[in-house]
C-alpha cells in the first residue's frame, strides 16, 4: 500500500470513514479541508441502485443549480441565420454550421457545453465519435437540442449541470466552489438530489439513492446522512 503524503494525512485528519455526517457538517468539513492555492470544486458523488448496462435503469437528466456552478462555461452552438444570431446575442462563445464540424473534426474544442438546433443534428450526427466520449453530444433529453438556442445558452452559462450515471452505478458532478458560502454549497447540493430523483428510471428496484458523499478537488471525501437531505432521503 502507497504510503499518504503529509498533506493527504492532514486533510483527512478527523474525517470518519464509518461516520455519517448531517449535510451542513459534511459542506463545513470540505470547505475546511479545501486548502490549495486555488478555487477548488465542490464535488458529489452519488451511489445508485442501479444498472446502467439495462437501457431502463439508466439516469441522465441536467439541473440549472440554483447558485451557478462557479465556472466560465464555454459554449458552443450548431445553427444558421437567425438561430446563430440568436445564439452569439445570448453569449455563445462559438456559433456556426459546417464550418464549426470541420473545426472540430480538426480537433479544435474550444468549449465546454455544445447546442444544437435540430435541423443541425443530422450535421452534428457526425461528431459522435469525438463529442460523445467527452460528454459533449447534445441531447434532447438534457435540453441541448432546441430551438430555443437563447435560453439554453443562458441556462448553460447560468450553472446547469448535466449529470450521467456511470457504469458502476454512480454519478459525479460538481455543485459549487469552495470560496461559496456554506448555504449556496448546500442550495445546489439539494437541487441537485432533487433532479437525480426526478430522473429516477422505471427499472430501479430497492433503494435508489444509496449513498451521497462530498469532496473538494483536492480533499478528503465525507459521507452525508441521507436522513439530513430533502427527498433524496
Amino acid at each position: 500500500m502507497a504510503k499518504l503524503g503529509k498533506r493527504t494525512k492532514a486533510l483527512r485528519e478527523g474525517v470518519d470513514n464509518t461516520k455519517l455526517y448531517a449535510l451542513s457538517d459534511a459542506v463545513a468539513m470540505v470547505k475546511e479541508r479545501a486548502t490549495a492555492k486555488f478555487d477548488e470544486t465542490i464535488e458529489i458523488a452519488v451511489n445508485l441502485g442501479v444498472d446502467p448496462r439495462h437501457a431502463d435503469q439508466m439516469v441522465r437528466g441536467v439541473v440549472s443549480l440554483p447558485s451557478g456552478t462557479g465556472r466560465d462555461v464555454r459554449v458552443a452552438v450548431f445553427a444558421r441565420g437567425d438561430k446563430a444570431d440568436e445564439a452569439k446575442a445570448a453569449g455563445a462563445d462559438v456559433v456556426g454550421a459546417e464550418d464549426l464540424v470541420e473545426k472540430v473534426q480538426a480537433g479544435e474544442i474550444n468549449f465546454d457545453r455544445c447546442i444544437a438546433t435540430p435541423d443541425m443534428m443530422p450535421l452534428v450526427g457526425r461528431l459522435g465519435k469525438v463529442l460523445g466520449p467527452r460528454n459533449m453530444m447534445p441531447n434532447p433529453k438534457v435540453g441541448t437540442v432546441t430551438p430555443d438556442v437563447a435560453t439554453a445558452v443562458k441556462n448553460s452559462k447560468g450553472g446547469a449541470v448535466e449529470f450521467r450515471v456511470e457504469k458502476a452505478g454512480i454519478l459525479h458532478a460538481g455543485v459549487g466552489r469552495a470560496s461559496f458560502a456554506a448555504d449556496a454549497i448546500e442550495a445546489n447540493i439539494r437541487a441537485f438530489l432533487d433532479a437525480v430523483n426526478k430522473a429516477k428510471p422505471s427499472g430501479a428496484k430497492g433503494t435508489y439513492v444509496q449513498r451521497v458523499s462530498l469532496s473538494s478537488t483536492m480533499g478528503a471525501g465525507v459521507k452525508v446522512d441521507l436522513a439530513t437531505l430533502s427527498s433524496a432521503a
